[in-house]
Order: C-alpha cells, then sequence, then structure tokens
C-alpha cells in the first residue's frame, strides 16, 4: 500500500508541474501532451544510425555492405575499445538535443534517449557488467553542477537493467574543453587524464557519453580501463559525428 500511495502521489505531483510548467518538443518550443515528445514532422527528419555501419566503431557504411566490415579508419588502425555505436547521426536536430542537454541541463528526454540508444546497442548492453560515465574533472563538475554522461547512463541504467559505476572511471588532470581542436590536439588533451578504478579487472564495460565526435575520449577511457585489466570496453553514445563539417563546437 505504501508503494502504491507514493506512485500515486509522484503521479499527481507530475500532473500538477505540467499544469504549472506546460511540456515541451525536445525539438521546438511547441506544447506537447506529455514531456520527452518530438512531432512527427520533425521525428522523420531525425536520423538514426542503422546497419550497415563498421563493425568496430558505428561508422555509417554504403548499403548492402558486409555486416562485418570496417570503415577504412577502423582498418589503419584498430582502436584500442573493441565497438562503439550511437543512436544519431550528429546533425542540426542532434545538435540541439545535445545543447539542450549538456548545456541546458534539460532532462525531460532521458528516458527516451535511453530508449533509442538501448536499440542501437542491444547486444553490447546484454553481455555488459555494467555502464560507466565518461567523467568529468571535479573542478568543472562543480562549475556546472551536472555531468550530463552520468545523466545518459543512469537513464541507460534504467532502461537497459545494468548497474550504472558512476566512479568506475575518473578524470584526475584537469585539460582545457575538447570542443574546437582537431582529432590529433583531441588526443594529446586528454590523454594520460583518466584512470579507472580496479573493480573493472575483468569486467566487460560500456562507456557512456553525450557525442562520439573523434573517438579520443572513449580511447582514453578505453585505455585506462585496459590498463585496469578490463576484459572488453565498448562506448555507447546518444550521437555521433558522421561528416567533418559536423565537428562539435
Amino acid at each position: 500500500m505504501r508503494a502504491s500511495a507514493q506512485i500515486r502521489k509522484r503521479g499527481a505531483l507530475s500532473k500538477l508541474s505540467d499544469l504549472i510548467w506546460p511540456p515541451r518538443s525536445l525539438l521546438s518550443d511547441a506544447f506537447v501532451d506529455r514531456p520527452g515528445v518530438i512531432e512527427p514532422a520533425l521525428w522523420a527528419e531525425l536520423h538514426f544510425l542503422s546497419a550497415p555501419v563498421c563493425a568496430c566503431c558505428g561508422f555509417p557504411l554504403p548499403e548492402n555492405g558486409d555486416p562485418e566490415a570496417v570503415c577504412g579508419a577502423c582498418a589503419g588502425a584498430k582502436p584500442v575499445y573493441d565497438t562503439a555505436r550511437a543512436a544519431l547521426a550528429y546533425d542540426d536536430h542532434a545538435r540541439r538535443l545535445i545543447l539542450d542537454l549538456k548545456r541546458g541541463g534539460r532532462r525531460d528526454g532521458l528516458p527516451v534517449f535511453a530508449r533509442w540508444m538501448v536499440a542501437a546497442a542491444a547486444p553490447m548492453l546484454e553481455r555488459a557488467d555494467f555502464i560507466a560515465p565518461t567523467p568529468m574533472h571535479w573542478t568543472r563538475l562543480a562549475v556546472r553542477s551536472f555531468n550530463q554522461a552520468a545523466w545518459l547512463a543512469q537513464a541507460l541504467s534504467e532502461s537497459c537493467g545494468k548497474p550504472w559505476k558512476p566512479g568506475a572511471l575518473t578524470r584526475f588532470k584537469r585539460r582545457k574543453s575538447q570542443a574546437g581542436l582537431s582529432a590529433s590536439e583531441r588526443r594529446r588533451n586528454v590523454g594520460g587524464a583518466i584512470r579507472a578504478s580496479a573493480r573493472c579487472k575483468g569486467k566487460i564495460v560500456v562507456v557512456v557519453d553525450d557525442v562520439f565526435t573523434t573517438g579520443a575520449t572513449l580511447e582514453a577511457c578505453a585505455r585506462a580501463l585496459r590498463k585496469a585489466g578490463a576484459a572488453e570496453v565498448h562506448g555507447l553514445t546518444l550521437a555521433r559525428v558522421v561528416r567533418p563539417a559536423d565537428i562539435v563546437a
């Protein structure tokens, strides 16, 4: 009875909140009937990533390709991580979703983002021991007050049933923002700044972030996890850059 009463109370509070602050579409200022909704016309414009993609990094490949094929970049230099997947291509719509989450602290889309990410990486998540968000240095976290990767990891955990461990990865060196840096600059900037907990030894870990730009952050996390003895390291993001012109600013 106590649990059902709490559920009813949360439902009533949610309805009251919606009356005071009516929910808006995730991609426009239009009012919608419940949080996390996108109008059909804008929904149809979202670019979800699906097969065929690179078997390693998840980069889109030409239609009718080999499902086990890898892209030229992964064929030339295999990443430190095992696989990476993303729900969306990073375009104008995905950019709005990312920036509203990352800079605006908007959380009403998290449950639907998590469902998209589960759909993009179900086999990866089924095998995982736990989910680990990419870490933020404590000084940056103190200023921003939240880590959007941790929000995504928590929502993903609730959606797929796998535990998430916010302390599995730690950024112990503060570096400048990755925004505006080239691929090589991003790798140098984040290199050696992350460490992994010893409890990762022998585990299959899914590292979660908001956007895969060049893979530099995931590579740094993977190196730290390998050093800690992780059995496998996989990456999962809400979106990924598929065109050089869309590098995250």
